[in-house]
């Protein structure tokens, strides 16, 4: 019992340290690429995972970074341009 208990609590703490899917703005390009707008406080492993999760819908397993650039724009200060494969 104070094993599940730890174990809950731990994925709790974990959880509450990342950005959640909500904060991102991802997006298709015209070319196929995904872009994915971040907000200031997330990593860019998280911007993967956001790119990666929109590559699954279309039935690819990976995503490849090709560019990061800074915006103007005080909500999502960066842009990550994925590959899906």
């Amino acid at each position: 019992m104070t094993r599940n208990y730890i174990a809950v609590l731990l994925g709790l703490l974990l959880a509450a340290c990342s950005t959640p899917q909500s904060e991102f703005g991802v997006y298709q390009q015209s070319d196929g690429t995904i872009g994915v707008h971040a907000p200031k406080t997330a990593k860019e492993t998280e911007a993967q995972e956001a790119a990666l999760v929109e590559c699954k819908k279309q039935g690819k397993r990976t995503v490849t970074i090709l560019e990061s650039r800074k915006t103007v724009n005080d909500r999502f200060p960066i842009t990550y341009i994925y590959l899906c494969r």
